[in-house]
C-alpha cells in the first residue's frame, strides 16, 4: 500500500515537472534559445518511463515488501526530493528536461549550483537507486542505475559543450575550480 502511495506521488511530481518544463521551454525559445541533444532525448524519456514500468512489475511480481532499511532510504529519498525542488527553483525559467541553450545567458550560480555543476542529475541518479531499494526491487535499481549512468555519459558532455560554446559556463566553473 505504501508503495502505491509513494509511486503515485512521484508520478504526479513528474507530470508537474513536464508542465513546468514545457512552460519554461516556451519562454526560453521565445528568448532565442535552441535545443541541443535532441537525438538522445526520446531515449531518455523512454528510459524514465521504462523505469517506472519495471519498478511496478518487479514490486508486484516479487512481493518482497518494504526494505528493512526503508526508514533510512525514505529519509534520504525525502532529502533528495527537497534537493530536486531546490534545483528547479534555483534555475527558475532555465530549468528543463531538455537541453535548451540561451546564447549569452549568465550561468546560474545559486542554490545547489553554487556547489556542483549538475545537482539535478545527482537527484535523478539517487532517485533511480533509492526508490527501488525502498521496496527491494534490486533488479530495477541495478539495471536502471547503469542505464542512467550510460545516458548521462552522453547527455552531460553535450550539455557542457553547448554551455561552454554559448554562455559564460567556462569562466564561471573555471573560477569555481580555482577557488576550491
Amino acid at each position: 500500500m505504501i508503495f502505491y502511495f509513494i509511486f503515485t506521488l512521484v508520478v504526479l511530481q513528474r507530470l508537474t515537472e513536464v508542465f513546468i518544463a514545457r512552460r519554461n521551454e516556451k519562454w526560453m525559445l521565445s528568448q532565442g534559445a535552441y535545443e541541443v541533444g535532441a537525438s538522445h532525448y526520446p531515449y531518455m524519456v523512454a528510459m524514465h518511463i521504462s523505469f517506472f514500468l519495471f519498478l511496478i512489475v518487479e514490486i508486484v511480481t516479487n512481493n518482497n515488501g518494504i526494505s528493512p532499511l526503508f526508514p533510512l532510504f525514505f529519509i534520504i529519498f525525502l532529502a533528495v526530493q527537497a534537493l530536486r525542488i531546490w534545483c528547479i527553483r534555483s534555475l527558475g525559467t532555465f530549468w528543463n528536461t531538455k537541453i535548451l541553450i540561451l546564447p549569452d545567458a549568465q550561468v546560474v550560480r545559486k542554490g545547489p549550483y553554487e556547489y556542483m555543476r549538475h545537482p539535478n542529475y545527482a537527484v535523478v541518479c539517487l532517485e533511480i537507486l533509492l526508490l527501488p531499494l525502498m521496496f527491494q526491487a534490486y533488479f530495477t535499481a541495478f539495471c536502471f542505475t547503469l542505464l542512467n549512468i550510460t545516458m548521462l555519459s552522453v547527455r552531460i558532455p553535450i550539455e557542457e559543450k553547448a554551455l561552454r560554446d554559448a554562455t559564460n559556463y567556462n569562466r564561471v566553473f573555471q573560477k569555481k575550480i580555482s577557488e576550491s
